[in-house]
């Protein structure tokens, strides 16, 4: 299984999140380490004979956390199960000069793959994005965490407002001179209750519609197919063998925990999956460390394994999730040239990934 630890802290809340991530004055960074071991050793209780397989530091901001208070957590997975040999560990960084200051400590923790929040290699897009980091600053992580670590990525976001697709493929282009095999790259998304979504609404602002979105997104697909790093996911590209071994966990419907202030998990116990939620507010889930779960139907395991699967370049097993697909519209799409057939196996075509959110309920019954 993979374990899930969600910091949900950051210095400054960034106008396009709908993370569940805040801004606090102060932290008692000791109290809430402490927190987290509580709930892994509950997690150990009711899964004492997984192996875990990755563990990913997220938030909010986990490169806030001290080495120290990462090291701890770390330790405490590998004292309550056992570990695969090649366990991968990931933590979420900014380039701010404060946060590249502690990648030492981080990898002296146990850390072996650092992911990177670039979002632009462009200062004003950076400051209209709220970000707190500089192109130089970007560079200047980049290049420490080339020195320290074997695995690392970055993320960039595309079709910001006035971008152009020349201006983005320049862009994407020396990215990938600073590229180690890993690169995330989100399309700009305006979602409810965020400082953007007032702003968009209000005319501040333009994005690209969803025909300059697709073009956007094609220029994307040939410049990392042409590059050797070809998606994997949606948004995720890598060379063969770099693919993020968490991350993929969650889109192949395999098991994980989710520890901390919001964070999900999927399991199985005996011969039940069951479904966890922490309270998303960090003062509650502290007072408390309490973990709601919530035994998951077949249909709802199935449409999952649906809805997650279909992100993926591999694809879905029509057989496994037949009992919830509708197999004429299967052929609908496919007859759109939206999704292909290979035996027992239903994947999406570049424009059926442009569909995702309008397929997955077309084709579920």
């Amino acid at each position: 299984m993979g374990v899930y630890i969600h910091w949900p802290f950051c210095v400054s809340k960034c106008p396009y999140c709908d993370f569940n991530s805040h801004v606090y004055g102060s932290i008692d960074q000791e109290q809430w380490i402490a927190a987290y071991i509580k709930s892994l050793e509950h997690y150990a209780e009711l899964l004492p004979d997984k192996q875990v397989i990755s563990i990913f530091f997220g938030g909010g901001t986990p490169s806030l956390m001290s080495g120290k208070s990462v090291a701890a957590i770390i330790d405490t997975v590998q004292r309550l199960w056992s570990v695969a040999n090649d366990l991968e560990i990931t933590l979420e960084a900014n380039p701010t000069s404060v946060e590249i200051s502690k990648f030492k400590s981080f990898k002296d923790a146990g850390v072996n793959r650092i992911s990177i929040g670039v979002q632009a290699f462009n200062n004003d897009d950076l400051k209209f994005l709220g970000r707190g980091h500089d192109v130089s600053d970007s560079l200047r992580a980049i290049e420490i965490a080339s020195s320290m670590f074997e695995r690392y990525s970055f993320d960039l976001i595309y079709a910001r407002p006035q971008q152009s697709l020349g201006a983005w493929e320049v862009e994407l282009k020396d990215a990938l001179k600073y590229a180690k095999g890993h690169l995330s790259l989100y399309q700009l998304s305006i979602e409810k209750g965020t400082p953007f979504y007032k702003r968009h609404n209000s005319g501040e602002f333009a994005i690209p519609d969803e025909v300059q979105g697709a073009d956007f997104y094609h220029l994307t697909q040939d410049i990392m197919e042409d590059a050797g790093l070809p998606a994997y996911e949606v948004s995720n590209h890598a060379q063969a063998g770099q693919e993020c071994r968490h991350n993929l966990i969650y889109w192949n419907m395999a098991d994980y925990i989710g520890v901390g202030a919001g964070a999900h998990g999927r399991f199985m116990m005996g011969e039940d999956k069951y479904a966890s939620k922490d309270n998303h507010i960090p003062d509650k889930w502290l007072k408390d460390v309490t973990h709601k779960l919530e035994k998951l139907s077949a249909e709802d395991r199935f449409i999952e394994d649906v809805m997650m699967g279909l992100r993926l370049r591999d694809g879905i097993s029509i057989k496994r999730c037949e009992d919830v697909l509708d197999i004429d519209k299967l052929a609908d799409i496919c007859a759109q040239d939206w999704a292909q057939l290979n035996g027992d196996n239903l994947s999406l075509t570049r424009e059926g990934l442009l569909r995702l959110n309008a397929i997955i309920p077309y084709i579920l019954k």
